[in-house]
């Protein structure tokens, strides 16, 4: 699971040096064509980037949460199975244990 999670965090990394590199392009492209100069481009540049980051944390954040909370979950899950499988080994071993014999009765 925590390989899933690592992969996808890698995937989404890679989606945003695509896009970085693609909103580039298309910053520089409007600037070779004058529709925007290129102070206004850089300016563009640094709040895309800021608000992506700000967004990746807080998607990071969101992720680490959900992580937290499914890894409590499993845990009480473990545990309350832990006791299922404790109480029915000690039911178990009671109706194993050996009983003792009675006494044989002497004839008057």
């Amino acid at each position: 699971m925590i390989n899933a999670i690592k992969k996808t965090l890698l995937a989404g990394l890679g989606a945003a040096v695509v896009t970085k590199e693609k909103v580039e392009a298309g910053l520089d492209e409007l600037v070779s064509q004058g529709k925007l100069n290129a102070a206004d481009a850089r300016r563009l540049a640094r709040k895309l980037a800021r608000d992506g980051r700000r967004e990746f944390a807080e998607l990071s954040n969101d992720v680490g949460e959900k992580l937290h909370d499914l890894a409590l979950k499993s845990a009480r899950e473990g545990q309350t199975r832990l006791r299922q499988l404790e109480a029915h080994l000690k039911k178990v071993e009671q109706q194993n244990k050996p009983r003792r014999a009675k006494p044989a009765r002497r004839a008057k």
